[in-house]
């Protein structure tokens, strides 16, 4: 992944040495609403942070001043759309970092890149009908509800969820 920058964060590609930060994040069982199973050891979080290295498909975001990761944004191919260029997105922050901005700060660069650098004309993102943290971060970001699929997700412990649609297209 292509480093990014803002004020605040640098997105940056994953390090065997932020296992101990992606264990703080995804601890959480709050922060794993979206539907990942909580990290209940060290060991998992280091087996979770091989695949991120391996499949070099998600950024790490860091504080620029403290250089800790506090949370992650991953962009793929949204295989639903067709012929159309299209990618998907989710993301994950930690709880003690939620409700300053660090996650639209994020998503709005990574909306940037995705628009400018890459031949991408529309980009997704899915959130649970409980999850109101991103479905603001996604409105502040300028994504557009698009559709409801009801029972769309079925989560780590066989807990069916809607999934909730959003899209911001690069010719809005």
């Amino acid at each position: 992944m292509k480093k990014l920058e803002t004020s605040r964060l640098i997105l940056r590609d994953w390090q065997k040495t932020d296992v101990n930060d992606l264990f703080d994040i995804m601890k959480d069982p709050y922060v794993c609403i979206g539907g990942w199973n909580p990290h209940s050891t060290i060991e998992i979080s280091n087996d979770v942070l091989k695949e991120y290295i391996e499949s070099s498909d998600r950024w790490a975001i860091e504080l620029r001043e403290s250089k800790k990761v506090i949370g992650c944004i991953r962009l793929y191919p949204d295989n639903n759309r067709g012929k159309l260029k299209a990618k998907m997105m989710n993301f994950v922050l930690n709880k003690n970092y939620q409700g300053n901005g660090y996650m639209t700060e994020a998503v709005k660069r990574v909306v940037k890149y995705v628009f400018e650098d890459l031949d991408i004309e529309l980009l997704s993102a899915f959130h649970y009908p409980e999850n109101i943290k991103s479905k603001k971060v996604l409105e502040n970001c300028g994504f557009e509800y698009e559709i409801t699929i009801p029972q769309g997700c079925t989560r780590f412990d066989g807990k069916s969820f809607d999934s909730i649609c959003y899209c911001i297209s690069k010719f809005r």
